[in-house]
């Protein structure tokens, strides 16, 4: 299982971003992160510079957004589309980019979802649930809430 650190993640970020400003060839997982950091600008300074990203702290009282953890979650979910993993999260996503006008949105409302299960999974110390995870973003695709 690959597992990369908060720096690996910061600069493959920073990376991208680069690539993107400077019209250099992108990976294909490069391409898709272009993609999310094309759809936050207010994210370009804070990737434009490596050394300050390394550093940066976005404890929860910094009341500061990481862009590197919105991207990464972006990504996931990006990846969970491709291969419906959990089985039948690509439906309920499509669903939920109908009802909110966008996959943009779609994907920030099961942003949540998935931010909710991965603390609880942290928090009981098991696996996440992906069962409530689907649950949530249908949930969300079906009713709003």
């Amino acid at each position: 299982m690959f597992s990369p650190s908060q720096s690996d993640v910061r600069r493959f970020f920073c990376e991208a971003a680069r690539k993107l400003r400077e019209r250099a060839p992108l990976t294909p997982i490069e391409a898709l992160a272009a993609e999310w950091i094309e759809a936050h600008p207010e994210y370009r300074a804070e990737l434009a510079d490596v050394e300050r990203a390394l550093g940066a702290d976005y404890a929860p009282e910094s009341g500061r957004t990481n862009p590197f953890l919105h991207l990464s979650m972006h990504l996931s979910i990006s990846e969970q589309l491709s291969i419906d993993q959990p089985p039948g999260i690509k439906q309920a996503v499509e669903l939920l980019a109908a009802r909110l006008g966008s996959l943009h949105d779609a994907q920030h409302a099961a942003m949540e979802c998935l931010g909710e299960t991965l603390w609880k999974s942290q928090h009981s110390g098991r696996a996440p649930d992906g069962a409530a995870y689907l649950e949530c973003v249908r949930r969300r695709a079906t009713r709003g809430s």
